[in-house]
């Protein structure tokens, strides 16, 4: 039987091995890749309506397709483009979404021109700083807070699309600038220990 403090979050327990990987892996993990960053917020941003299981097995073939979720290359895509995209079945085959994508690079590669990078505008709401939660149990965890609203009206504001409060939160969690694996699973400590050598 493993021990209390062995055991991760309540969501990954019993999921498959894909998602369990990503758990331990990748989950709230501190990105500050800008591209990184980029192609979390448009997966998060396909993911609307569906499981995330979805778009992690679709993950693969949705970097292949979106061109390794390069802003400057998918920025320029044509029409005929789109239309390969949309008889790819290991996508999310959603014209509006993928219109989404296209106008969230555009806006990336603007910021960029400004001299504005992606990651320091995405970071700067936290002054940098991962906030680190306490949460006893997943399903304690809110689908939206103050301040992903706060950052979905901004983004907005900036031409983004698909970064509602809701999509923002799953992002801010899955790009650790919140720590929101709950306090008896290991990453949570283990990925403050990460945090905190970086600064050193």
């Amino acid at each position: 039987m493993k021990k209390r403090d062995d055991i991760p979050c309540g969501w990954a327990a019993a999921s498959d091995t894909l998602y369990r990987s990503y758990h331990d892996q990748e989950w709230g993990v501190p990105e500050r890749d800008s591209r990184a960053l980029w192609e979390k917020f448009q997966l998060d941003a396909h993911q609307a309506g569906l499981s995330w299981i979805t778009i992690l097995r679709k993950r693969e073939t949705m970097r292949e397709e979106f061109d390794g979720f390069d802003p400057e290359s998918v920025a320029r895509w044509s029409q005929k483009r789109i239309d390969r995209a949309m008889k790819n079945p290991g996508v999310i085959r959603s014209p509006m979404k993928i219109a989404a994508t296209i106008n969230n690079a555009q806006v990336y590669l603007d910021m960029a021109e400004k001299g504005e990078d992606f990651s320091d505008y995405v970071w700067s709401f936290v002054d940098h700083k991962p906030i680190v939660n306490k949460l006893d149990h997943w399903r304690n965890v809110q689908a939206k807070t103050p301040l992903s609203e706060v950052i979905a009206k901004d983004m907005k504001k900036r031409g983004f699309k698909f970064c509602g409060p809701v999509i923002v939160y799953a992002v801010m969690q899955a790009m650790g600038m919140v720590n929101d694996h709950e306090v008896r699973c290991p990453r949570h400590k283990e990925i403050q220990k990460l945090e905190k050598a970086r600064r050193t």
